[in-house]
């Protein structure tokens, strides 16, 4: 039996409509197991709470933007901005972002590129941690494993 103690929904193609269970796993699993999502997954957070998801102002396929934050979440500790490495095409309508859900970190452009849960362990980051040109990645999973609040 699977006993997993920390939950990561994935980057991927299309929307969240399109991800498979990755709604429902964390309609399910938000406030029992703590949840990270990476692009396609911090849309499906995003979807999951009541948010709209969107097409972004700019494309942003292998660019880097400098990301500002609150230095809460998987962000505390991190360098304010920091460069992190960004594929995607789609974001979270920030007129219809959950009051469930609180915003973390945005761009320049004013993107919203990290979201929390106001009660759960649940965050989500549009860029890509995992990229080798996004700046202090290792320390954001650090941060999610060391249960970020």
């Amino acid at each position: 039996k699977m006993n997993p103690q920390h939950i990561v929904v994935s980057p991927g193609p299309c929307t969240p409509n399109e991800a498979g269970v990755s709604v429902a796993a964390i309609q399910h699993f938000a406030g029992k197991i703590p949840i990270l999502g990476v692009c396609l997954g911090h849309q499906s957070i995003g979807q999951a709470f009541g948010g709209k998801i969107v097409h972004a102002r700019t494309l942003m396929h292998g660019k880097t933007s400098l990301i500002h934050h609150h230095n809460t979440s998987v962000f505390a500790g991190l360098p304010n901005p920091f460069t992190a490495t960004r594929y995607h095409s789609l974001v979270i309508e920030r007129e219809t972002l959950p009051d469930c859900l609180e915003i973390t970190a945005w761009t320049d452009d004013n993107e919203i590129m990290g979201v929390r849960h106001q009660t759960f362990p649940v965050h989500g980051v549009q860029f890509h941690p995992e990229s080798i040109l996004t700046e202090h990645g290792h320390d954001m999973l650090k941060n999610f494993l060391q249960g970020a609040k």
